[in-house]
């Protein structure tokens, strides 16, 4: 599905099905250096069980045109306003490390829109190290292979994603040498890290989210360790869930992942 975003080219994945306006829609927002293939089984879970499906391609990356946007805070704006163009009135966003923070500025920013936030491999502050930062401005590719060794847990999850003899470092390692190379302009590796790192509105738009807040945290997480969300956790009032997997848990867990989706989806129980 393509959208024009402030004039410029916006794609999303549907999940298999179109986009249905008139449905409960989940927007899915990706990390640094990757687009909206990492969703590709919750998604396709989501848009055929009754819900209408968005999962981006942030500007810069993949399918949507940039340039990227230098701040969380704009990423926010312009994911409210993609929803907003894709005529969803009732949004559950859901986002994923770098897009976890969108996420979270996008149901603050919007509070009328917002029914569900969920924030998967998350920490608050997102701090990146120096010498990542100047590896990756150096030599990305170096940088690229560094964070694939730190986001697994495992060399070889089982079973993998998305199928037997699928090589989860090899596929998230082009994924991120192919965004990298779609910006021949720009260190678009380096800029998602900053943006990543230069973010501090985080306990600030918490306070401005009224919507029920869920956390899905890998338990072996080197990137943004579950230690370091919990102070956010608190300040949303969110429940969290663990999987075993590092910080690339969709692909290295993907059926815990779908599992701690469908019970964050769940309808509560009434009391008796």
């Amino acid at each position: 599905m393509e959208l024009l975003i402030d004039g410029r080219r916006a794609y999303a994945y549907t999940g298999g099905k179109a986009h249905d306006p008139a449905l409960p829609s989940v927007v899915f927002l990706h990390g640094a250096l990757n687009d909206h293939s990492v969703w590709t089984l919750l998604a396709r879970w989501c848009a055929h069980h009754g819900l209408g499906v968005l999962a981006v391609d942030l500007p810069g990356h993949g399918r949507s045109a940039g340039p990227p946007l230098d701040s969380v805070e704009a990423l926010g704006d312009w994911a409210v306003a993609l929803a907003r163009a894709a005529g969803a009135t009732r949004v559950s966003w859901l986002g994923h490390s770098m897009g976890s923070l969108i996420a979270l500025e996008a149901a603050a920013r919007a509070p009328e829109l917002a029914s569900r936030l969920v924030m998967m491999g998350t920490a608050y502050p997102m701090k990146v190290s120096e010498s990542l930062l100047a590896t990756a401005r150096d030599d990305p590719a170096k940088a690229i292979d560094l964070v694939n060794a730190y986001s697994h847990s495992t060399l070889a999850a089982k079973p993998s994603y998305p199928g037997p003899g699928a090589w989860l470092h090899g596929g998230s390692r082009a994924l991120m040498r192919r965004m990298q190379d779609g910006q021949p302009t720009r260190n678009l590796f380096h800029h998602d890290f900053g943006v990543c790192n230069a973010y501090r509105r985080g306990l600030e738009a918490a306070r401005s989210v009224s919507c029920p807040a869920s956390f899905v945290l890998g338990e072996r997480d080197q990137m943004t360790a579950p230690a370091q969300a919990v102070e956010l956790a608190q300040a949303l009032r969110a429940s969290v869930l663990m999987v075993p997997a590092g910080h690339d848990l969709m692909g290295e867990a993907p059926d815990a992942v779908l599992a701690a989706l469908r019970q964050t989806f769940r309808p509560p129980v009434p009391a008796a």
